[in-house]
Parts: C-alpha cells; sequence; structure tokens
C-alpha cells in the first residue's frame, strides 16, 4: 500500500488482503486456533476478491482500462486469495 498508493476500492490486491488481515486478526482476539485462523483469512480474502469485480481498476496495468475494467475480477486480488487458502489447506492442518 505503502508503495504502489493502493488502498481499498482500487481493485488490487490489496481488496483481498485487508479484510483476511482483519479477519485473521479478529479470530486470533478471540482465541482461535491457526487452522481457523487462516480458513477465516481466506474466506474473507475470497469474499474481497469477488467483491473485485463490481470495481472499476484505479491502480496498475488494469487501470488503463478504464471502465472496461469494470465485471472482471483482479488478477492480484485473485492470487492472494489463492496463496492464503494454499495456506489453510497445507498449515491449518
Amino acid at each position: 500500500m505503502q508503495r504502489g498508493k493502493a488502498g481499498l476500492s482500487d481493485k488490487t490486491m490489496v481488496d483481498a488482503l485487508t479484510p483476511a488481515i482483519a479477519a485473521m486478526k479478529t479470530a486470533c482476539d478471540a482465541g482461535a486456533d491457526l487452522n481457523e485462523i487462516l480458513h477465516q483469512g481466506a474466506a474473507a480474502a475470497q469474499s474481497g476478491m469477488k467483491r473485485t469485480i463490481e470495481m472499476q481498476a484505479r491502480k496498475g496495468r488494469a487501470s488503463y482500462l478504464g471502465v472496461r475494467s469494470i465485471g472482471h475480477q483482479d488478477p492480484g486480488a485473485t492470487s492472494s486469495f489463492l496463496l492464503l487458502k494454499a495456506a489453510a489447506d497445507i498449515w491449518g492442518k
């Protein structure tokens, strides 16, 4: 966020990672085990990733598309979700 100046609703990986971090912190504060923390984070990342479909890209290469970026899932948000899902699937066992 600092380097790329991206924020929420810019249609970037931030839209998946920010809710994932918040969900994992909440689960950790509630005393959840690692499995639950990781799965909560992955679920929040998936939700954030899906929200990018309706957004217009404001950062990165997709921003050059303007309104044509609406209706397409952000690849950065998708890869961020997939990484968190893999971590939950492997480390959460």
